[in-house]
Parts: C-alpha cells; structure tokens; sequence
C-alpha cells in the first residue's frame, strides 16, 4: 500500500469518523446490496481505530463490472469487497488469484497495490473463524453441505484446507451442478479431504447424511427472504444433539432451521452473524493490516439489531 496519511489524531488519541484528502476508499460491488451490513461493520471498525478509510455500497452487476473494477485503478481505491452476482465474473478482470481463490473459482475480496489487482475469498475464512469462535473444532471430523454456490463453495474448500476429513456436498441438479462436481473434484485432488456429491432430492440420502455428520451446514438460500418460513430439514428427528448445526443466513437471526435443530436439542445452533464479521475481519486485515475489533463490531451490531 502507498504510503499514505492512514490515522487521523487529535490531542485526545484518534478521531473517529473523519475524511481528509488522505483518506482511502474501499467499496462494496453487487446487485442488489443497499441491504448490507458490511458498511456499518467496516465503517464503524475504522473509526474505532482511527484509520483513515471510508467503505462505502456501489450497485454493479455483470453489466457495470468491467467499469467499476477499472475504477479501483483509476481512483487508487484500496480495494473492494464482491457479492452476487459478481463473485465469478470479477476473476477475468484481476490481475492475480490468491490460491483458495483459484480453488474456488470465486473472489470477494480485492486488494489493489498500486495498481495491481489480487482477488482473495474471505468466506470460508470466516466460517472456520466462526466455529473455532464458539469453542468448536471440526478439524477430523465429518461435514454435510447443502449448496455449492457462492459462500458453499469457499466453505467447502477452506474446511478441507483446515482438515475435516469428510465432505458430503448435496445439490439439486441446477446450473449449481457443475460447480459442485468441480468442488469435489478439487478437495479430493488438493486437499486430504474426501469429498462426495449427493442429490438433494434424495431426502433418504440426506438423512443418512445429516445424522451421521458432526456439522451440517446450509449455505443455500433457504430462509433468506423471501423464503424465510422455509428449511430444507423439517424433522427435528434428523438431528443428533452433539452435532453443529450452521446456518449461513444471518437475517432473520432465527432461521426455520434453526429452530427445527433447537427443537431437536442439538449443542450447537448458529447463524450466519459470526462468519459475516469474520470473514470482514480478514478482509479488513487485508486491506488495512490491522485486525478488525471484532469483540466491539459485535457489540455494534447487536445494538443495531435492537433499534
């Protein structure tokens, strides 16, 4: 990074939610996104350090993209996240690939450094972070994965970079398909990892699946609005009380999923809250070099969730 003026102090210590002329701008590109919490998150983790950074939401899909990547050049912007839909189609435009990037095909994050344009993926990051957060260690252990898009597939790679042994991934037979057939091909190939692919509509499979697993997670879109009265599992029966069951959706906070695992008892139930800072977290670090005041962004948000 450029050497630039990156703290703004007073003489009582750092001041909170300033810009200068020296201040960076790091942004957010997907389709819809005024929704976000990532802006509150960043924002309010810059101020409480006093870095001078700004991040701030851009509505660009496939459409915009090309443009607004070359934007990161052309205003010397510190970088950017990516969401939907643009989190495969932003690779033609970058300049390099982190390694868990290239596995999955995916990026959502960017960093520029003076120009050059390396694309990371934060997600499975923050969903690893996330577990070893609640106290939870999957590392030789055996997972269920209902998805194979945009948070399963770095999910699904990180957790067999980290060391779960076994992955069941389960899909319907949609344009997901193919990338979830890619998945297993790479973790079995790069990884110690053994992957499988299932079809979801074998509910008997499935259920195999769920009850033999010591962590199921849905990083699908089910119950995410609108399908928010919606779960792929509706039999608590399905569960066992000493596995996790993690859900990637963080709005609502609980989802019908998680409900039908409390009713089943199990130990651990989560939503996506925590994977949604941490993997922010890593891209903060990224950009900033800093680590992200996870403990006090926590806070922050729980107080937003009560206004």
């Amino acid at each position: 990074m450029e050497e630039k003026k990156n703290k703004i102090t007073g003489v009582n210590g750092p001041i909170n939610g300033w810009l200068d002329g020296h201040t960076y701008l790091i942004g957010l590109m997907a389709y819809p996104i005024r929704h976000s919490m990532s802006p509150t998150m960043h924002n309010n983790a810059f101020a409480k350090l006093g870095l001078n950074f700004t991040y701030l939401c851009f509505e660009i899909d496939n459409k915009k993209l090309p443009k607004a990547v070359e934007a990161i050049r052309t205003l010397d912007m510190r970088g950017s996240n990516v969401s939907m839909p643009n989190k495969k189609e932003v690779i033609k435009y970058l300049d390099k690939l982190s390694p868990a990037s290239e596995m999955c095909d995916a990026v959502n994050t960017i960093v520029n450094d003076n120009g050059v344009l390396t694309g990371y993926t934060t997600d499975g990051i923050g969903f690893m972070k996330s577990l070893e957060d609640e106290g939870i260690d999957i590392r030789g252990k055996k997972m269920c994965l209902a998805g194979a898009g945009g948070a399963a597939t770095p999910i699904a790679v990180q957790a067999a970079l980290d060391g779960v042994s076994e992955i069941e991934i389960f899909n319907i037979h949609d344009d997901k398909w193919a990338q979830a057939e890619k998945n297993v091909k790479t973790i079995n190939e790069k990884t110690n990892c053994k992957a499988s692919l299932h079809d979801l509509e074998d509910k008997d499979d499935f259920k195999r699946a769920i009850s033999e697993c010591d962590i199921y997670c849905d990083a699908t879109g089910v119950g995410m609005k609108p399908l928010e009265d919606m779960t792929l599992v509706e039999d608590p029966s399905w569960f066992h009380k000493d596995m996790t069951v993690f859900d990637t959706v963080y709005a609502p906070r609980t989802t019908k999923l998680m409900k039908v695992a409390q009713k089943a008892g199990v130990k651990h139930v989560l939503n996506g809250i925590g994977m949604m800072i941490e993997q922010g977290a890593a891209a903060f670090k990224l950009w900033t070099g800093e680590d992200m005041p996870t403990d006090y962004i926590r806070q922050v948000i729980f107080e937003n969730d009560n206004k």
